[in-house]
């Protein structure tokens, strides 16, 4: 969160200092796509009390990851720009229970997906018409996330049941830089931080205590009109 206060800050002073783009100008509107990795944050837990001791995790795996997208440039330096973002991670649950009366565990292999609409402002650290652009941006979105289970193995200790499904309101903050190909390409990396609510580890138990992070590692293209 100190990261995302910090980008907000930035680009609060940087804006006000920002002339505007000229409105003669070409290439105000642009769209384009990203493709890349999605890896998402885990989270363990683990509690103790006489006679009993519960431990929870969950692991994700790395997965492929598409952001499609369209802005303005409003100014020479700052842009705003809408995106749907898709990602699908398998993710590993494990619970284990131990007690006096008893013991059990589970483990269950689930694939998810993440749908997220997501409102971005991009703050550019050199002037439109450069060829190399890198700047930060910061949004808000909802993302809906759905997840169901593959397989389960399990003793004495039932696994989580059915779909996950649920909606999040979602903060995202990103790096990236825009190297111009031609007058109407470019070339664009982005490394994007997206945090909400957790769903997964709502459902282990005992329950974990972390924000779901989705970190995603994007290249594609821009093309500007």
């Amino acid at each position: 969160m100190k990261l995302i206060a910090g980008v907000l800050v930035m680009m609060l002073t940087l804006l006000g200092a920002a002339p505007s783009a000229r409105a003669q100008d070409d290439g105000r509107v642009y769209a384009g796509a990203l493709v890349g990795v999605a890896t998402l944050s885990a989270d363990a837990r683990s509690s103790t009390a006489p006679g009993r001791a519960e431990v929870s995790l969950y692991k994700p795996e790395n997965g492929p990851t598409l952001n499609v997208f369209a802005g303005v440039h409003v100014r020479r330096y700052f842009t705003v720009q809408a995106n749907y973002v898709w990602n699908r991670n398998d993710v590993t649950l494990l619970s284990s229970l131990s007690s006096t009366s008893g013991s059990g565990f589970y483990e269950q292999a689930r694939g998810s997906s993440q749908h997220g609409i997501i409102g971005d402002a991009l703050l550019y650290f050199r002037a439109r018409g450069e060829r190399v652009r890198p700047y930060l941006s910061t949004g808000v979105g909802v993302v809906r996330f759905d997840s169901a289970a593959a397989q389960s193995v399990n003793s004495g200790l039932s696994a989580p049941q059915g779909a996950i499904v649920s909606t999040h309101v979602a903060l995202r903050v990103a790096v990236g830089i825009d190297l111009a190909i031609d007058d109407a390409w470019s070339f664009r990396y982005s490394f994007s931080e997206t945090i909400t609510g957790n769903s997964i580890s709502t459902r282990l138990m005992p329950p974990g205590e972390r924000k779901l992070a989705n970190f995603q590692n994007l290249f594609g293209v821009v093309r500007r009109f």
